[in-house]
Formats: C-alpha cells, structure tokens, sequence
C-alpha cells in the first residue's frame, strides 16, 4: 500500500520538493511498505529539454538524487546528505507530455552510510535512467549546522 510521506520542511524552498518555490517541480513522494520503494511522478516541462526532446541529464540526475534523498529519510527517519551518485543512461526520456515515474529502494546500510537503488521509467514503464548512490546519515544538530546553516 503506496502512503504519501510527509514532508519535514513543506514549506521550504526545494527545487524539487518545495510547495512554496514557483520555478521548482513541486514533487510529491510516497512509500509503498509491501515493496520497501519510494516513487514520485513526474511530467517533464518543455523546459527541461537537452539535445531533441529528450529530458536534460541533470534533471534526471537530480530526480534520482531526490528520491535517493526521500528514501533514506523513510528508511532512518533522519535527515541525509548524498556522498556518492554514480548514473547510466540506457536509453533516453523524451518529453512527450507523458509522465514518467522514479522509484528508489535500499540495498544496504553500513553504520551512518546507506547505498540504494533508483531508476527513471518512461510512461510504457521502460527504465530508461538507473542509479546507485550512498547516503550518510547526519544526527539532528549536525544537521542544522551543515545543511541549514543554523
């Protein structure tokens, strides 16, 4: 069963995830518990686009990394900074006003380290983009000094 999550920062400014930023993508996430994946949706803007109509590669890089980023925060309840992000592109994404789906599962964790899994599907469900990438678990305080400045 797909449940959304809830966002700890909805109101903040996130390119990907902020409700409040009007040039972000505004990305909703959720949790399927029976699979352990993280998805969200997303319909690539006319915007985004690289050579042809295919989707800019670091959008799909960015998408795999908010996913990483969201998965990591439901699997350890705890905030997370990306330490790795390795990404191959088998085949590309064109923007056809179709929407195209990004899941994420862990497959390990070491300590304060989290390797996971991510992939980028277009709207007939071919992976068309793959990730792994390792997360490192900041405690709370630690986290407000490095990430919010605080």
């Amino acid at each position: 069963m797909r449940e959304e999550i809830v966002n700890p920062y909805p109101g903040d400014n996130c390119f990907f995830c902020g409700s409040e930023n009007t040039n972000g993508l505004n990305l909703r996430f959720y949790w399927d518990k029976e699979k352990k994946e993280a998805s969200t949706e997303y319909l690539p803007a006319r915007h985004f686009i690289g050579q042809g109509n295919i989707l800019h590669g670091a959008i799909q890089m960015g998408l795999l990394d908010e996913i990483m980023g969201w998965t990591s925060y439901v699997f350890s309840q705890q905030m997370a900074v990306t330490s790795e992000l390795n990404v191959k592109f088998l085949h590309p994404i064109y923007i056809l006003g179709e929407i195209i789906s990004v899941t994420c599962r862990v497959s390990s964790q070491e300590g304060q380290k989290i390797s996971m899994l991510a992939a980028l599907s277009n709207s007939e469900g071919k992976v068309c983009t793959t990730a792994t990438g390792t997360f490192h678990i900041l405690p709370p305080d630690k986290y407000k000094r490095l990430i919010l400045g605080k």
